[in-house]
């Protein structure tokens, strides 16, 4: 169904319209974090990344979950008895937990590897984007091996201050039986959503209030992706993995709208594009010099 079907439909129709359109934007941003678990799976040139950082990341990931889970599950467990029967309060506790140490994970890991996915976009013919930014070796045998020193500063999400607040102000929701804990991730999620693209904005030397604007315009979509990319964070341990494989489908979700956005330079967003969501490329495209 074209995206703008929904405004020629009959009063009676559009509705239905709506939903479905709801539902399919949603369907295709969640995927994208399961679409990268099998892209990795499906690119060997990734598996160096993952293996060489084995060791040493299981030893981090072990012991920062170690040290929460030894003095911050219970205080929190014991709050949340209070308000919750025991078996609620496990699973709450244990989100709660699950979800600080991703914060402390993300903070640490995502300067081991994961901006070396950019080789997704240099494997959808983006090279042009990444070139300006980061040395290449354009003889090398695969896209991660192309990729050489970066010439600018190199990050996939920036430690945000607002997440953290966000963590923090929207921890009471999990006071909330069965919905509250629910409704915390999609909160948090949705943060994270926002924050996957970060890079690409970077790439293309946007400007703040235009990555807003974008941001502002593909919320649906972030909160979805950043919800299911956060719920496979929340794995103990594997936590590095799902953050390489989710930064890997945010890659393969810029790579689309790039070059969706590649036959429509210079075309703004219209009115018309914004009322039925078709933005699945970018609100322009910038030479990323």
């Amino acid at each position: 169904m074209p995206p703008s079907s929904g405004s020629h439909a009959s009063p009676l129709l559009r509705p239905a319209y709506g939903v479905a359109n709801y539902a399919s934007r949603a369907i295709r941003s969640a995927a994208y974090p399961i679409r990268g678990i099998w892209y990795f799976l499906r690119h060997p040139e990734f598996y160096p990344l993952f293996v060489s950082r084995l060791l040493p990341l299981s030893i981090i990931s072990f012991l920062v979950y170690f040290i929460l889970f030894t003095f911050a599950f219970l205080p929190q467990f014991l709050f949340l008895l209070i308000f919750h029967g025991r078996a609620g309060a496990v699973i709450n506790t244990t989100v709660l937990v699950l979800g600080e140490g991703l914060v402390v994970i993300q903070g640490l890991f995502e300067g081991f590897f994961v901006d070396e996915c950019r080789a997704t976009l240099i494997n959808h013919g983006l090279t042009d984007l990444i070139a300006p930014q980061r040395v290449l070796f354009p003889d090398a045998a695969n896209s991660v091996r192309m990729l050489g020193k970066p010439t600018s500063r190199a990050e996939y999400q920036p430690w945000s201050l607002v997440q953290i607040i966000e963590l923090i102000v929207f921890l009471p929701l999990n006071l909330v039986p069965y919905v509250g804990t629910i409704a915390f991730i999609m909160i948090t999620g949705s943060r994270l959503g926002k924050l996957s693209h970060h890079r690409w904005f970077k790439l293309r030397g946007i400007s703040k209030k235009d990555a807003k604007r974008e941001l502002k315009i593909r919320r649906w979509e972030y909160l979805w992706f950043g919800t299911v990319a956060m719920v496979l964070e929340l794995v103990p341990i594997l936590s590095f993995f799902f953050l390489l494989t989710s930064t890997a489908g945010a890659a393969m979700w810029a790579a689309k709208m790039e070059e969706q956005s590649r036959v429509r330079i210079g075309r703004p967003i219209t009115q018309e594009d914004e009322a039925n969501h078709d933005v699945e490329g970018p609100v322009f495209h910038d030479d990323p010099v």
